[in-house]
């Protein structure tokens, strides 16, 4: 009764339109008030001891690096010297921007936040170079998707706080699929281009090729200091946030000077506008997640699934496909902090590595973020 009230309650409300955070938030109290016997405050002490946690703070770090760096001109010149070491092959502007926002996801954490860095440069220069509307939409926004699988990645971190993981092997696990997934775009786009018969840029010079790199150096340097640095063992995840944090402020503001002083107060109100959502839905989704294992849920629905003889495979058929559902509709940490909850002891119950599912869960998102009817990064 209470799982079915629960659930109840919760997709009545996104179907009215209630936004997912607060559907969250709204169906737990309202459940725990009639159905169980809890005791609220007791929520209320877990959700501060919940967000109290030092891996949070990476969250707005990344956000605000990520900020700057878009919006203080380091986006386009990575897209400058993405172009001349791969405009020049067939469907060149397109594999540009596929390049690109794997370099700037490796900066930026976020998929919108690298698809409207990339975007507001290279839509215009792909539609007016003739390649179709729908081709330049397409290539963006799935390029953009890497922007929560390439570390530093916000889902990862979201995922990492919820299953009590360690954020800097999620981070590494992520980069050979990002990678992988990157290539795969160029050589798609690149077939594509070939067959179609898109023209070919004229090719850089290795001149060209080192002015280009010079002017974006600043910017790359960010990805050997959040990389390695973690890798390196220099700095928690959290600190690399800071660092980075600090160092595309110096970058945007002092070396390249596309920013004044003035303009950092918007950039960090937006960048708190934006981080306190993500926290908003985190905190709702603490409570939720509160209320199920006080509850046993979870444990209850592991039961029914192992004895049901669900094998792992089966298992992550049946996952896959009910996270390309979800992200036709919700945003990344929202379906995170409903999921986890639910499908971890499932996962460890099954034998399956939980950091290995983390992969799988970002690569889903990834999927929806480009999926109608919601699709964020279109």
């Amino acid at each position: 009764m209470i799982m079915l009230s629960l659930f109840g309650l919760l997709f009545l409300l996104m179907f009215l339109g209630v936004p997912v955070s607060v559907a969250l938030g709204a169906s737990t109290l309202i459940t725990a008030h009639f159905f169980a016997d809890m005791e609220l405050m007791g929520i209320v002490s877990h959700v501060f001891d919940g967000l109290n946690k030092y891996s949070l703070m990476a969250i707005p770090m990344f956000i605000l690096a990520g900020s700057f760096l878009s919006k203080g001109g380091a986006a386009k010149r990575i897209i400058d010297f993405a172009k001349s070491i791969v405009g020049h092959l067939p469907g060149g502007l397109p594999i540009s921007a596929i390049f690109a926002a794997m370099i700037f996801a490796a900066v930026s954490g976020s998929s919108p936040a690298t698809v409207a860095a990339i975007g507001s440069v290279m839509f215009s220069a792909i539609k007016e170079a003739g390649y179709p509307q729908g081709y330049a939409i397409g290539t963006i926004a799935t390029s953009g998707s890497l922007g929560i699988l390439i570390p530093p990645s916000i889902v990862f971190i979201v995922y990492g706080v919820t299953a009590d993981l360690s954020i800097g092997k999620l981070f590494m696990a992520g980069v050979i699929p990002g990678l992988l997934i990157g290539f795969m775009l160029m050589a798609i786009t690149y077939i594509g281009a070939v067959r179609l018969g898109f023209k070919k840029e004229k090719p850089a010079s290795f001149k060209e090729r080192l002015l280009k790199f010079k002017e974006a150096f600043w910017a790359l340097m960010l990805i050997v200091i959040v990389i390695g640095g973690i890798y390196g063992g220099l700095f928690t995840p959290t600190e690399a946030g800071a660092a980075s944090a600090v160092y595309a402020f110096i970058v945007s503001v002092f070396i390249y000077k596309d920013l004044k002083l003035k303009d950092c107060y918007q950039i960090i109100l937006d960048s708190a506008l934006t981080s306190s959502m993500i926290f908003f839905v985190i905190c709702n989704a603490m409570i939720f997640a509160h209320f199920l294992t006080d509850e046993t849920i979870p444990q209850q629905i592991t039961r029914m699934i192992m004895d049901a003889n669900v094998g792992p495979v089966m298992f992550l058929i049946i996952v896959n496909l009910l996270l390309l559902f979800m992200g036709q509709f919700m945003e990344p940490s929202s379906i995170v902090m409903i999921t986890v909850p639910l499908l971890l002891p499932l996962v460890i119950a099954l034998g399956i590595d939980p950091i290995h599912f983390g992969v799988i869960l970002v690569v889903n998102m990834e999927i929806g973020m480009i999926t109608p009817p919601v699709g964020l990064n279109l």
